[in-house]
Formats: C-alpha cells, structure tokens, sequence
C-alpha cells in the first residue's frame, strides 16, 4: 500500500499561514447516508475544508499539499460524548485519593494525546474537579498541549452524599462536601453561574446514583425535578446544555421532565422513557463496553467491592436498555465513560454497539454527525463537507463491513493539522 504524506506531525503548523491541502484517498463514508464513496478528494485551506469531489475529475489547486492516503478509508474525526479526561484511570476506589490536583491533571495532558492518536478529535468532557477540564482545554486551543478538541463542564452539581458531585470515600472526621454539592433549586443554580463563570461550556448533573461512588444505588433517585429543572433552566438561559447521569427509570424520566439535553448511561431504560426521550428530542449516551474492563482489571485497580458488584447487576441490563433503544430509533451517540477504562481505548466500544443491535453505520454515526447534532455543532462537526473542520482519520479496511478495524486508526487531522500519520 503506497502511503505518500507531506506534512507529518504538523502540531507546531499554523493553518492560516500554510499552503491549502489536498487529500485523497480509496474511499471516504459519508456518516449521513451511511455509505462510502470512491476515490475521494478533499480541499483544505485555514483549518476547514472548501471542496470535496472525485480525485478522478478534481484536480489539487495550485501550490497544494498533497496528502495520498492510498488503500486506506477515510472518514470525519470521531466524537466521544462521554470521557473523564482528569486524572489516572488506574487509580479506583481508595487508591485515588493520595492523586494530587496537580497529578490529575498531568495525567490530562498524557489521556488527550492518547484520545486523539486513536481517532477522536472532539470529546466532551462531564466531570472534573478544580476544573482541571477548562485548563486542558484551553491549553489545547493554544496549541501547547496536544489533544481533541474539548467541550468540558468543570465540576458535576448534585447533592449531598449523591454520586459525582461528593467524596464519599472521606470519613464524617474531614467535614468535607464536594465543590459541586448543593441543596435546593436557589444553590443548584448558584452552581450553574460558578461553573459558568470559571468556563464551563455545559453542566453535569446526576440524577440517580452510579456505580462507582460509594454509598449510593444506580438505581435510585438523586435531586428533585424542581433541583434539575433549576439547573436546566439556569444553562438553558445562558446557552449551555445539560448532561444528566441517570442510570435508574425515574431518575431519567425526573430528568427528560425537567429538560435535560442529553441522559448519560441510561441503564435501566422502559418503553415510556424511550418515547419520552424520543418525543423531547433527548440523546442517549450509553457506555455498554467499559465493564468488560472493570470487571478484569477493576480490582487490581483498587475500584470497591461495592462498585464491582453494582457494576456487574447494571451490565447486562445496561446493554439490553441499549438494544430497545436503538430499535425504537431513539438518539443513541457514542459515549464511553473513559477514565473509568483506559483512555486510547475509545473505539472498542464500537464493537459491542453493532453486537447490541446498531448497524456498523449506525455506529459510525453515532460518533460523527448524530454526536455533533447532540453538541449543537452539527453545521460545524462531524461530516466531510464544505465549510466543516478539517477533522479526518483514517484506517486500513472498511468499517462499514468490520467496524472493529476503528480501534487502529492509522491518519489524524483535527483542524487541517496533522497529528499523526503512520
């Protein structure tokens, strides 16, 4: 397979100043239609992409970069719906406590490189304390740190004692609460305005309780549907969406009712939480792959007992929750909850959503355009076209046919800069 490339390893280029790009390759999928095409040929020029044709008809404009892929298949950079980019993901239960801020936050700088060398450009990124998120996402914007391009929500909002927002790993001695833990509508929304305030480009809040915190049961209720309606209601104002974790029935419906934009894990989905999803227009982000990895490794990682044990009684049902989904045609996009398995590791779960009932298509879009449409940059993100970011990656074979041949992505462009080119 010939693989000719001119630029390598581009990170320190500046698009604007650079000559225009032209890319061809085998063949390119479209993720809207589902299908691939022959022979592609792409134009790029400051970071987006002008043109998109045939190679057969549309020559490379004058002065161009040529960049032939050869054999390989390419297609937009992948988008990631659910990551924790902060912190050691090897580190569960008691083991990261002794993480310092300022480790959590190296170990950032080590996960976004190891997420955009596997093919996703863009990740949104729901829960980190200190927000550690905002600070690696700005330092990625700057070009001095290499990784996807972020969307973050700093610091998850909920209650006391509840998942994501407390420590409840802590004793009663330390009379600590988590930075994001509030009480009542009035400081859920003080909430919103300080995460706001410090960066946040959406708010995380958990409505049910999860699997690795200690204390608290997947399945059961966290916040009232006046405390996520306030929160709602505080983002929506200001432009910003909300993710809700949910694992439990009520816990997602409470949170469909009071607004939310997205539901996190949805593991224990009925038919009414299906339409209602479907009929508000609420994406689904279900994570059906990590426990393979919590389930093999999880202990010798330090993660609970407790936390194993939930993590195993959620699983099965999580992924029958995700078939029902997809067959009553909800908006499922791709999230993986990575950080709670190693980060790299993103596009395994793409074989576990063909087996639970999605088409490789469907997959792929999931993770391209549908994902983009869940962030509100589907004019933006997510497809080869005119006007787009120049995101594109490529493999060797064809994942409309083996959608496992994404986990070894072999080209990365985000924004017209090549970061990685075998």
């Amino acid at each position: 397979m010939r693989l000719a490339v001119s630029i390598l390893f581009a990170v320190a280029a500046s698009p604007a100043t650079a000559a225009p790009i032209y890319i061809t390759a085998s063949a390119m999928i479209d993720p809207t239609t589902g299908k691939s095409v022959g022979h592609p040929a792409i134009v790029i020029d400051d970071g987006k992409i002008i043109a998109v044709g045939s190679a057969l008809t549309m020559k490379p404009p004058a002065g161009a970069e040529i960049i032939d892929l050869g054999e390989k298949m390419i297609l937009p950079g992948l988008i990631d719906m659910h990551t924790h980019l902060i912190g050691d993901a090897a580190l569960g239960g008691y083991n990261g406590i002794g993480e310092t801020r300022e480790a959590a936050a190296i170990w950032g700088v080590v996960n976004a490189k190891k997420t955009l060398d596997a093919g996703f450009t863009t990740v949104r990124n729901v829960g980190a304390g200190d927000f550690a998120d905002v600070a690696l996402r700005d330092a990625i914007n700057s070009g001095l740190v290499t990784g996807p391009r972020m969307f973050v929500s700093g610091p998850s909002i909920s209650i006391i004692g509840g998942h994501c927002a407390d420590n409840n790993l802590l004793p009663n001695d330390f009379h600590m609460l988590g930075e994001g833990v509030a009480s009542g509508p009035w400081e859920m929304r003080a909430k919103v305005r300080t995460n706001i305030k410090y960066g946040a480009d959406l708010i995380k809040t958990c409505s049910t309780g999860g699997v690795f915190s200690k204390g608290t049961i997947p399945g059961a209720e966290q916040n009232t549907i006046e405390e996520i309606s306030a929160i709602v209601a505080e983002a929506h104002q200001r432009g910003l969406k909300v993710a809700s974790h949910a694992h439990g029935t009520a816990g997602i419906k409470n949170a469909i009712k009071a607004g939310v934009d997205t539901i996190e894990h949805a593991s224990y989905l009925d038919k009414e939480a299906i339409n209602m999803a479907k009929s508000k227009g609420v994406y689904l982000a279900m994570d059906i792959y990590n426990t393979e990895y919590t389930q093999t490794e999880g202990r010798a990682n330090g993660v609970l007992e407790e936390s194993l044990r939930k993590d195993a009684e959620i699983a099965e049902i999580q992924r029958e929750s995700f078939r029902e989904a997809v067959k009553a045609g909800a908006k499922v996009i791709y999230g993986t909850d990575s950080g709670v398995y190693p980060h790299g590791d993103n596009a395994k779960q793409f074989a576990w959503m063909v087996k639970y009932g999605m088409t490789p298509a469907q997959a792929i879009r999931s993770a391209t355009s549908l994902a983009a449409e869940a962030l509100g940059k589907e004019k933006s993100l997510g497809q080869i076209k005119p006007g787009y970011a120049a995101d594109i990656i490529a493999v060797d074979g064809d994942p409309l046919s083996d959608v496992t041949v994404l986990e070894k992505v072999g080209f990365v462009m985000k924004d017209g800069v090549v970061y990685k080119s075998e």
